[in-house]
């Protein structure tokens, strides 16, 4: 009976190790462990985080110059943020919806029903509010777009990192002892490269 219970507490303490080992296993990022786990397991990852939220722009202002084109209804003001950002910024329900409670509030903007949608548009007060604070309500859009081109070469990067995974995978599936050899090679030697990258770049910056 002893025995029996030593084997379902052992048991359990596997299934536990096994859930925790999975909820950490690395994921996203370029770094490169090498072997572990029995022969030919790559993993390529850095340590887990939470996905971070798209950039954050003035939903206000963006809301205002928005309806001063034309009413819109909820979805079709974050659709037109994400548009005009470049896709660099797509405000969640929860930003816009307040904001125009708050606008309507101020007196700056009206809600109607519009075939059956709950549609704002501004009212003379709120045209002549963002005519004479154009300037000082700029271009939310561009502000936020601006390091879009920083944001689209992370993606690519990201991507070319998915596809070395995918094929680092391949190889563990499907290669020889040799092809692992080789392959556990060239990542060793990509990881370094990547290391040194960074490291002279950290010199040229500190030699300025």
């Amino acid at each position: 009976m002893r025995h029996e219970q030593h084997e379902r507490n052992r048991r359990r303490d596997e299934r536990r190790a096994e859930r925790r080992a999975r909820h950490e296993r690395p994921r996203g990022g370029l770094h490169i462990e090498g072997f572990g786990g029995g022969p030919g397991l790559i993993r390529i990852g850095g340590p887990v985080t939470r996905r971070t939220r798209g950039k954050r722009g003035d939903v206000r202002a963006a809301v205002l110059l928005l309806l001063a084109e034309s009413p819109m209804h909820g979805y079709q003001l974050i659709q037109e943020i994400e548009e005009r950002s470049g896709g660099e910024w797509k405000p969640s329900p929860g930003s816009i919806y307040p904001t125009l409670s708050a606008l309507e509030d101020e007196g700056l903007l009206v809600i109607e029903r519009v075939e059956g949608r709950k549609t704002a548009r501004l009212t003379d007060a709120g045209t002549e509010h963002v005519t004479s604070q154009h300037d000082k309500l700029g271009d939310p859009f561009a502000a936020v777009a601006g390091g879009a081109d920083g944001a689209t070469q992370a993606r690519d990067l990201r991507e070319l990192a998915r596809l070395l995974h995918a094929a680092a995978r391949q190889v563990a599936a499907v290669g020889t002892a040799d092809q692992y050899t080789e392959a556990a090679r060239i990542l060793t030697e990509a990881r370094k490269a990547l290391y040194r990258l960074l490291a002279e770049d950290a010199g040229g910056r500190a030699g300025e």
